[in-house]
């Protein structure tokens, strides 16, 4: 018998995070799930929603609350696991440029359903934790204490680097400097998650992060200017895409950011958001003797959007196996880099990591 799973999501339509993921679930988009589908929560429907549609289609009730849908069969046959998506939908933005989505309640609703009707299933968490740092700690200690095998973060760290290279090579990394796009926090998430699913491989690794600074317009430029972070580093993994041969950023990219990551033994992490120019995560790393490799996201740009491909896979097994594609630790480290960065985009100084460090080795399932 398949392993059964509810899915809590915030909305449903074309190519949202619930389609690339929830449809594979259900055997769309040409994937054989290996798990079975069995409740859905959608807390906002909109004229363009996907679920009551493929509700009937594929028989999959659309439960009226988060407990309905994480209880669904209980107590005779509970379900396996929770895919919660709080990706995307009509929710507040702060002044720090950050969407407050509502992942830390649907944790807390999805955790207490759990334990009113005796359940302990894997988690799997959309993206970071939550826009903030102690309501993330507390998603962490609670899965942790209960001790419930969870995932988070994205498909993109986990996509084939192509040209490929001697990853014994990020062993000696000393400076990790990777090209992102897009929103400030969405799709700089996604460059922080490149960063540490990178720098973590290096000798000593994970001590943790002692700071971050975040960088913007000509400020970025200027400190570019002064010999402060590598222009020639940003240019080799830009020079990836054919298309940018030749290009600047800092002529054509009109609202670029860079995030400073200061780790503790002192290797330096950049991620500079290049939005309207880049259009691929890329990345180059540096060795203490100039040596150098660069390397780029395979990821797939058009429907079905290949990359989701693994991602469900890396969920599906965890489902059935309990086995984690990373450490959760690398996850919540991430979720602190993108808050900070925000915050010191808004603040427009450094911010030290202290109170949120992160330490771990990055081997999953020790």
């Amino acid at each position: 018998m398949r392993k059964r799973v509810a899915v809590i999501i915030t909305q449903y339509w074309l190519n949202s995070h619930a389609d690339v993921i929830v449809s594979r679930l259900l055997g769309e988009l040409g994937y054989k799930p290996q798990v079975e589908l069995v409740a859905m929560y959608v807390e906002q429907v909109t004229a363009r929603d996907l679920s009551r549609e493929l509700s009937v289609r594929h028989g999959v009730p659309i439960c009226a609350t988060i407990e309905e849908a994480v209880a669904w069969g209980a107590p005779e046959r509970p379900v396996d696991g929770v895919v919660v998506i709080g990706e995307h939908g009509d929710y507040p933005w702060n002044e720090k440029q950050q969407h407050l989505y509502p992942r830390l309640r649907f944790m807390q609703e999805t955790l207490a359903a759990m334990d009113l009707h005796g359940i302990r299933v894997p988690i799997f968490l959309d993206k970071h934790f939550s826009y903030n740092n102690t309501d993330a700690r507390w998603i962490y200690d609670e899965v942790k204490r209960r001790g419930i095998p969870f995932m988070a973060g994205s498909s993109i760290p986990y996509t084939d680097y192509l040209p490929h290279f001697d990853r014994a090579f990020l062993q000696k990394g000393r400076i990790f400097f990777i090209n992102s796009h897009g929103g400030y926090e969405s799709y700089g998430f996604h460059g922080m998650e490149v960063l540490q699913a990178l720098a973590e491989h290096r000798h000593g690794a994970e001590l943790g992060v002692a700071s971050v600074h975040a960088l913007s317009g000509d400020e970025m430029w200027q400190a570019m200017d002064r010999g402060e972070w590598p222009e020639a580093l940003m240019l080799r993994a830009l020079a990836l895409e054919p298309e940018l041969a030749g290009r600047h950023p800092r002529k054509e990219c009109p609202n670029p950011a860079l995030f400073v990551v200061t780790y503790q033994d002192g290797t330096m992490g950049y991620v500079a958001q290049l939005d309207k120019f880049a259009t691929r995560w890329s990345f180059a790393v540096q060795d203490d003797e100039g040596a150098y490799i660069a390397a780029y996201c395979n990821t797939g740009t058009e429907r079905p959007y290949r990359h989701f491909t693994r991602l469900t896979e890396m969920m599906e097994e965890m489902f059935i196996n309990g086995t984690l594609p990373c450490r959760i630790e690398r996850n919540l480290l991430t979720t602190y880099l993108i808050n900070s960065a925000m915050e010191s985009l808004y603040l427009r100084r450094p911010l030290s990591l202290e109170e949120w460090n992160v330490a771990y080795d990055p081997a999953p399932n020790r």
